[in-house]
C-alpha cells in the first residue's frame, strides 16, 4: 500500500469529506468506478463554490449535509462549477437552488442532450440484455437515475473565466474537447490546487470519449506548469503531480499501442483486445481499474487516425461487456 502511494502521491482515500488544504475540501467515492465520482468545495469566510454534484439526487443530498454539517459557509453555496457534462459530475445540479452553475459552452450543450430518463430505462431493460444488461447492470445498477431532474447552467464560458471566493480566485480553464466535448479545469493558484474533473481518473483507466488525446496530453502539460501541490480527480484518490504525470504516461501509451495496430491493419475491436491480451498485464497500468476502457479509448484514437465516425455507445458498451468476462 506504501508503494502505491509513493508512486502516484495519492492519499488516503476514504468515503466522505477531506480537507485537502486550508478551507479547500473534496468530496471522495471509492472506488472511484463507473459513476463513483469526487467532488470539490473552495471556502473564503462566508463564501464558497462547489465543484461537480454527483450521479443522483441521493448521493448529493448526502454529500452537501455533510459539507454543510462540518463547513458553516457551505449552507449557503452561491456558486456552482460543472466540470463537464457526464451525470456523474452534474445529475445532482438540482440541489443547488439559487446557484449560479457555471460550465462550458460545449459542456452546458451535452448537458442538454444528456438524458438521466435514457439511462432509467436502458437500467430497466438490462435484464433482457443478456452479457450486455449484466455488465450495465454491474456499471449503473447502484444508482437513481429516475429521482433526477436535469438542470443545466445558468452560466456559461469559452476558454477561460475568472471567479471570485471571498479574496480566493479561482481560475476556469477550458481543456476539451478531451474527455468530452468542454472538459474545465478548476485551478485555484494561491492554495496550490486544481479539480480536474475527468481530466485525471487516478488508478482506474481514464475514458476518451471524445479526444482527440493531444488535447488531453495538452491538459496534463498546462497542470505541470502549474506550481499544484493538491490534485483532486474527478475519480480516484487525492494525488499530486505525480498523477497527472501518470495519467499522460497511460495515454501516450494506448495512443502508441493503438497507432502500432492501426498500421498493421487490425481493426479497433481487434486492437483493443490484443492490447489487453498482450500488453497490458506487463505494463505499470496492469492493476488499474475499469480495464475494459480500452475498448473505448482505442476506437477514439483509430477515428482520429481514420476520421470517420464515432461508434455508437450500445456498441462500445458490448465490447466493454465482452472484453471484461
Amino acid at each position: 500500500m506504501t508503494d502505491r502511494y509513493d508512486a502516484l502521491g495519492t492519499r488516503p482515500y476514504e468515503l466522505g469529506l477531506h480537507e485537502v488544504g486550508d478551507d479547500t475540501w473534496a468530496w471522495l467515492q471509492p472506488d472511484g468506478g463507473w459513476g463513483w465520482s469526487n467532488a470539490g468545495l473552495v471556502v473564503d469566510g462566508d463564501e464558497s463554490l462547489l465543484v461537480d454534484t454527483l450521479y443522483d439526487v441521493p448521493l448529493t443530498a448526502t454529500m452537501l449535509d455533510a459539507m454543510r454539517a462540518a463547513v458553516p459557509a457551505a449552507r449557503d453555496i452561491a456558486t456552482l462549477v460543472n466540470t463537464h457534462n457526464n451525470g456523474d459530475h452534474c445529475n445532482g445540479n438540482e440541489l443547488l437552488v439559487g446557484a449560479e452553475i457555471i460550465a462550458s459552452a460545449a459542456a452546458a450543450e451535452g448537458m442538454a442532450a444528456e438524458s438521466p430518463e435514457m439511462m432509467a430505462a436502458w437500467l430497466a431493460a438490462a435484464p433482457r440484455m443478456g452479457e450486455v444488461g449484466e455488465f450495465v447492470q454491474r456499471c449503473f445498477g447502484r444508482f437513481d437515475f429516475a429521482g433526477v431532474t436535469r438542470t443545466l447552467p445558468t452560466s456559461t464560458f469559452s476558454g477561460r473565466r475568472e471567479l471570485s471566493v471571498g479574496d480566493t480566485t479561482i481560475e476556469l480553464v477550458e481543456v476539451g474537447p478531451a474527455h468530452t466535448p468542454g472538459d474545465v479545469l478548476v485551478h485555484v493558484p494561491d492554495r496550490r490546487t486544481v479539480f480536474t474533473g475527468d481530466i485525471l481518473f487516478i488508478e482506474g483507466h481514464p475514458i476518451v470519449w471524445v479526444g482527440p488525446i493531444s488535447n488531453w496530453l495538452a491538459a496534463c502539460d498546462l497542470m505541470e506548469s502549474w506550481d499544484v501541490e493538491t490534485v483532486v480527480p474527478g475519480h480516484g484518490p487525492v494525488t499530486d503531480l505525480r498523477g497527472v504525470r501518470a495519467v499522460r504516461d497511460y495515454l501516450e501509451w494506448v495512443r502508441d499501442e493503438a497507432t502500432r495496430r492501426h498500421g498493421d491493419g487490425m481493426d479497433a475491436l481487434a486492437a483493443a483486445t490484443d492490447i489487453s491480451r498482450r500488453e497490458l498485464g506487463t505494463s505499470r497500468f496492469a492493476s488499474w481499474g475499469d480495464a475494459e476502457r480500452i475498448v473505448i479509448n482505442v476506437d477514439t484514437i483509430f477515428r482520429e487516425l481514420d476520421g470517420g465516425a464515432a461508434t455508437p455507445a450500445p456498441e462500445l458498451f458490448a465490447r466493454m461487456a465482452a472484453l471484461a468476462d
